[in-house]
């Protein structure tokens, strides 16, 4: 509160600055409405990204030129334009530089995420080091959804630098986040204070910068929808583990980076014959079939395996299958078959 009784003070301030020197209304009123503006751009700088700003700035710069080149040119037409009336004189050269400088600023706006310029700057984020990294994206802008954050890989992916820009975070998101840590079911009160956590350790990340916006999409009640609508109109990517938002988005061209089809891609590929270790735990569906898991989480599906539940066994490839979800592979205990047998 003590900032917006700043704000109010600088702006009746303002006005009775403009107003005193020739106790006209005039110049009252343009001090206030100036004071307004300011006041309205230094709210507006705690929530508009870097790039659109400067884009703005340009763009006013350049509109104010252009209004003072068109102003020479429509001073001398007529005579009512005479330089010698100084009242019109002043008003029209008003009316062009507010009205072409706000054109240019709002023109800058809308083409920040297009210009070369502006893509320069946006091409190297420094990190708290000093050492910059290339951002691949048209704005480098990466929307959070909540199973993402509750996942919590996506912070070792950020530190390995695999993912770079700026990750926004919708408070909508956070809204959601918070529901979840206020559940009275231990699980998910555990799983949302897990995802305050990890957006705690982004924020302090020196490899990622992180942005909470506080944008809504009142028209909307789905978080899904918001997320889609929220990336189509900031031309941002989302990062989920949900496979439902993850098709929907699609649809709707939004590109999504999906961290569980990540992980699949990383995954050491076996072949045919391969000889890998696993621990047997439990016992398929299938008759006499043993199932165990590698490190990384893949299921392995052993043949005559069931007799060897709890123990460590070398299995030969047989097959290996990949889902949305994963990869399953089918084994034989080695010591059954004759290896050279079964790779020929």
């Amino acid at each position: 509160m003590q900032i917006w009784g700043i704000r109010l003070f600088f702006i009746l301030a303002s006005a009775a600055v403009g107003y005193l020197p020739n106790n006209s209304i005039a110049t009252g009123f343009l001090g206030f409405a100036i004071a307004c503006i300011l006041v309205a751009s230094e709210i507006s700088l705690q929530v508009a990204q870097a790039r659109r700003i400067v884009a703005s700035i340009v763009g006013l710069a350049l509109g104010v030129i252009v209004s003072l080149a068109v102003f020479q040119l429509l001073q001398p037409s007529g005579p009512f334009f005479n330089p010698r009336e100084e009242l019109w004189t002043g008003v029209l050269k008003f009316i062009l530089t507010l009205g072409i400088g706000y054109i240019g600023m709002i023109c800058g706006y809308y083409i920040s995420e297009s210009t070369p310029v502006v893509r320069l700057l946006n091409s190297y984020r420094y990190t708290q080091t000093g050492t910059p990294f290339a951002t691949n994206d048209t704005n480098g802008f990466k929307i959070l959804d909540t199973s993402v954050i509750i996942d919590g890989r996506i912070l070792e992916i950020c530190e390995t630098q695999f993912i770079d820009g700026t990750l926004l975070i919708p408070r909508f998101v956070l809204n959601e986040l918070q529901h979840i840590a206020d559940s009275a079911d231990i699980l998910r009160k555990n799983k949302g204070r897990r995802g305050f956590d990890i957006l705690r350790s982004l924020q302090n990340s020196p490899y990622i910068a992180v942005e909470i916006i506080e944008e809504d999409v009142p028209h909307l009640t789905e978080v899904d929808a918001k997320l889609v609508h929220f990336a189509q109109k900031h031309f941002a990517k989302i990062i989920t583990n949900d496979l439902n938002l993850n098709k929907v988005a699609e649809l709707q061209g939004v590109k999504v980076l999906n961290i569980n089809e990540l992980a699949n891609a990383i995954r050491p590929i076996v072949v045919a014959g391969e000889i890998i270790q696993v621990n047997l735990q439990k016992i398929g569906k299938e008759p006499n079939q043993g199932v165990g898991y590698l490190d990384d989480g893949t299921m392995v599906i052993v043949e005559d395996g069931k007799d060897n539940i709890g123990q460590t066994l070398d299995v030969v490839v047989t097959q290996m299958l990949r889902t949305s979800t994963g990869q399953m592979i089918f084994a034989r205990n080695a010591d059954s078959i004759d290896l050279e047998d079964h790779i020929g």
